[in-house]
């Protein structure tokens, strides 16, 4: 009996602290005193825009100081504060000119970013220091970088679709599905770039959009198959077409120089050849006739037909006769 007492008293009085207790806490939380009440938001802002982080409002008369703790992604952090007995501000490692207070740090103690960077990524927590407790609200900020998209099928018949330098990582899909594999690709400024390689079998398919989801924005990009295929043959056959051309002309020129050639180059050389044979005849002639004595004898004989061809006017003839 005494056991069970004892049993029964314990647990009402836990049951009574508990509940004076819970009652106290959220008397506490109303009113703000000596609490410490934390609030996290994720925050997405797109690069190249302004993005404002507020801290919890709070009465400005109950106010001690203001603390902005920044930790970037790469680690580096930076530090505003702002005291109200002194009204002034103080800041510890912050170089960056893009964030700053608000016009006036002792009425509005937000924080602007202006322009976002990629940099910018990481966690900003505003500690508010007050006569009621302390109040912090903390913000994870995501630089969202939109992907550039491009597609273009390659010689051999696949389709490329890439979503290049985008922050996260876009998402690629295909309509219609086909044999795809798909690459990703980690930048050094924190962007991902994402590609996608898809096959079909030829002459299933005329028709292919490659579909890029991304946080900013979604885009969709078609390819005909078909018309593609014909455009792109047109060119090849072309130059196929002149290279042959080219080729023939070529070889017909040079058929035709080496036929009119030799046609104009045999008469050329037997006349050189008659020249040269003149011309070394007749040194030889001159010379025989000047040393041998047969052209040395030459009788000269006149013979006259007559006085009676005298007085008709016949001309007279003379004829050289070379002796043997």
């Amino acid at each position: 009996l005494c056991l069970f007492l004892r049993t029964a008293i314990t647990s009402f009085i836990i049951l009574f602290s508990h509940f004076v207790c819970s009652k106290d806490i959220k008397t506490l939380e109303k009113s703000h005193s000596l609490c410490v009440c934390a609030v996290n938001t994720r925050r997405s802002v797109l690069v190249g825009t302004k993005a404002v982080l507020a801290c919890p409002p709070v009465p400005l008369e109950t106010l001690i100081g203001v603390t902005w703790k920044i930790i970037f992604r790469d680690n580096t952090s930076c530090t505003k504060a702002y005291r109200e007995d002194k009204n002034a501000t103080v800041e510890t490692n912050c170089t960056d000119k893009r964030i700053t207070w608000a016009s006036r740090a002792n009425q509005n103690f937000s924080l602007h970013i202006d322009p976002v960077a990629i940099t910018h990524d990481g966690n900003y927590t505003c500690e508010m220091a007050t006569s009621n407790g302390n109040f912090h609200h903390g913000y994870h900020l995501q630089v969202l970088v939109p992907p550039k998209t491009t597609m273009h099928l390659t010689e051999n018949g696949t389709v490329v679709c890439k979503a290049v330098a985008g922050k996260p990582a876009a998402q690629i899909s295909w309509t219609p599905e086909g044999d795809c594999v798909t690459e990703e690709k980690n930048q050094r400024n924190g962007t991902v770039s994402v590609q996608s390689t898809c096959r079909w079998e030829e002459g299933n398919v005329s028709t292919v959009t490659c579909s890029v989801s991304h946080l900013t924005g979604n885009s969709n990009q078609s390819l005909d198959l078909h018309s593609y295929f014909r455009t792109s043959a047109r060119p090849t056959i072309l130059y196929t077409t002149l290279a042959i051309l080219i080729i023939l002309i070529i070889v017909l020129s040079i058929y035709f120089l080496k036929t009119t050639g030799c046609r104009k180059c045999k008469p050329t050389k037997t006349e050189t050849i008659q020249v040269f044979e003149e011309d070394e005849a007749q040194p030889y002639a001159s010379y025989t006739e000047k040393s041998n004595p047969l052209y040395d004898t030459v009788n000269k004989v006149t013979t006259s037909q007559g006085s009676q061809n005298e007085g008709a006017g016949m001309d007279h003839h003379t004829l050289y006769v070379v002796g043997i």
